[in-house]
């Protein structure tokens, strides 16, 4: 069994994701309050050891683990930010992944951000990135991931860094097998009602999945739904689905938090059924090693 430090570990979609394949989470990280509330009333936390800033875990603290999971803060790098990406704190948080991987050589990583990634600074950032792990002694591979191919109707397309110690071959882990004939964009089309860009401001159209949904509450953010000529936006629980996560692990989780926080927890997180498929091929791999 697989041991994890879920590091940045927000809402817990690596946490649902590595405990439905069997791998134990031995420690996780989290500075906001309501997402480690969500978090320790989603999940069994009962023995796991938890850190809240980043910047001041000592390592020595940290139990010893074989893959590291984080979804580092993307608005440094995202294009509905002012992308700033190391120079703005968030950014530079990823050296602190760095800095827990160089300490304390995991076998295994899997890292999560935004698609705006491989463009920042013209590509310098991924560069760096990229560099910064594999001078760490890790085997690297990325891949461009889009949640709606893994059997939720979301179009979220987000960058997947894994990597692992050894003189394994690359390839080991992507390409990941798309599941698109078993997810819900057979289903029939729904009226989707957006705000596109600027210039066309809302638009609306037919879709069987929708646009990437954000941190935000307000009608101008969320994707709406159309139905018999009336209009609504999507409801906590349906965004927390679209990310793939569990009714039984939204409904433990979102006691006592506002709706406001939960549009914002759904919006950051992972979705939980591109990260299976992820570290289930971790899981069947480290048998070959």
């Amino acid at each position: 069994m697989l041991r994890v430090f879920d590091m940045f570990s927000g809402f817990g979609g690596f946490h649902q994701a590595c405990e439905k394949v069997g791998m134990e989470i031995i420690a996780y990280c989290e500075i906001n309050k309501w997402a480690k509330k969500f978090y320790n009333q989603a999940f069994n936390t009962e023995g796991v050891k938890c850190f809240d800033d980043a910047t001041k875990i000592n390592t020595r603290e940290l139990p010893n683990f074989d893959l590291l999971c984080a979804g580092f803060p993307c608005q440094a790098f995202s294009i509905a930010g002012k992308r700033q990406g190391f120079n703005d704190t968030r950014g530079s948080l990823f050296f602190e992944v760095a800095r827990i991987l160089k300490d304390k050589r995991p076998r295994y990583f899997v890292l999560e951000n935004v698609k705006g990634l491989l463009n920042h600074e013209g590509g310098k950032t991924f560069v760096t990135i990229i560099k910064t792990l594999s001078d760490l002694g890790y085997n690297v591979e990325w891949a461009l991931l889009n949640s709606k191919y893994f059997g939720v109707p979301q179009n979220r397309e987000r960058v997947f860094i894994i990597g692992y110690l050894g003189k394994r071959s690359p390839g080991k882990i992507f390409p990941i097998r798309e599941i698109t004939k078993s997810n819900n964009l057979e289903n029939k089309k729904e009226t989707i009602i957006y705000w596109k860009n600027s210039k066309e401001k809302w638009v609306e159209e037919q879709k069987n999945y929708v646009v990437t949904i954000k941190t935000q509450s307000d009608l101008c953010r969320q994707p709406l739904i159309k139905i018999e000529n009336k209009i609504r936006k999507l409801t906590p629980l349906e965004c927390f689905r679209l990310q793939g996560f569990s009714d039984e692990v939204f409904n433990k989780g979102s006691q006592g938090i506002s709706d406001a926080q939960l549009y914002k927890g759904a919006g950051n997180s992972v979705t939980v059924n591109v990260v299976y498929e992820i570290v289930k091929k971790v899981e069947v791999n480290k048998c070959g090693e």
